[in-house]
Formats: C-alpha cells, sequence, structure tokens
C-alpha cells in the first residue's frame, strides 16, 4: 500500500495534476490498484461544465496514466529523482461507460500487457463502486532526462 507521500515519489505531478490519491495493491512487473477521490474541490470544476460537475474524461485517461507509471517506476526500481520519466506514447481503445461527478471514489486499475525497448503497454481501468466508468490501452516510452 502507497499513501500519497509515498506516491509522490514516483510521480513528478503535484496539485492540481496529482491524480492519485492511494494506491492500495501492487505486484510489480504485473498489476496496480488505486484510487482517486473526487472532490467538488477540485480545480477542473472551475470551468468544466460548473453548474453540473463531470470529471473530464481526459483527466480519468490521465489517471490511469499515472498510475501505470507508478507500476513501472516501481517495477524498474527508479523514481523521478533518479532522472527517468514515463511519458504518454499512445492511448488506444479509449471508451467512457459512465461520468464520474463529485464525491465519486475512481478505482483506478492497471495490469502490464507488454514492455519492448522501454515502451510500455497498459490495460487500464477506472470504475466507481463497482462500475466501469473508463477503460483504455496506453502507451508510456521511459526516457532518461
Amino acid at each position: 500500500m502507497m499513501d500519497v507521500q509515498e506516491i509522490r515519489q514516483y510521480l513528478p505531478h503535484r496539485y492540481p495534476f496529482l491524480l492519485v490519491d492511494r494506491v492500495v495493491e501492487l505486484e510489480e512487473g504485473k498489476s496496480i490498484k488505486g484510487y482517486k477521490n473526487i472532490s467538488i474541490n477540485e480545480e477542473v470544476f472551475n470551468g468544466h461544465f460548473p453548474e453540473a460537475p463531470i470529471f473530464p474524461g481526459v483527466m480519468i485517461v490521465e489517471a490511469m496514466a499515472q498510475v501505470s507509471g507508478i507500476l513501472g517506476f516501481k517495477t524498474l526500481g527508479q523514481k523521478p529523482e533518479d532522472g527517468y520519466l514515463y511519458l504518454f506514447a499512445g492511448i488506444d481503445n479509449v471508451r467512457f461507460k459512465r461520468q464520474v461527478v463529485p464525491g465519486d471514489r475512481l478505482q483506478l486499475e492497471s495490469e502490464v500487457v507488454s514492455e519492448r525497448r522501454g515502451i510500455w503497454k497498459f490495460a487500464g481501468k477506472a470504475s466507481v463502486d463497482g462500475e466501469l466508468a473508463a477503460s483504455a490501452d496506453i502507451l508510456c516510452a521511459v526516457r532518461k532526462i
């Protein structure tokens, strides 16, 4: 299990763009589960449908990518402070199935599909109360900076 303090060691993102609050399961090289609590206090709700707040789909995809990045970093025993980043390289098969609104806990899951020459493919899912909200195949490139 990882709390937000440990998560910050594995992700270079900071408020308001850190989108993983906790990791509850992690099997290096295999899979990860975590979550993001969606609060009405999120900056994004000031401009994204402020009268009917809906968490943006692109932010859900980013949350899936961030949890995938944590899995990659932990698997390789690296951290951003070591001079590495996981960069988005592509997204395929994105589907949105349910709206995510303030008060929801966005459950994030990612599984390693493959890794070749620094390009990782992850199968990501985001759900709320057991109901699928979004899914995507996420490609990340690990780069030394």
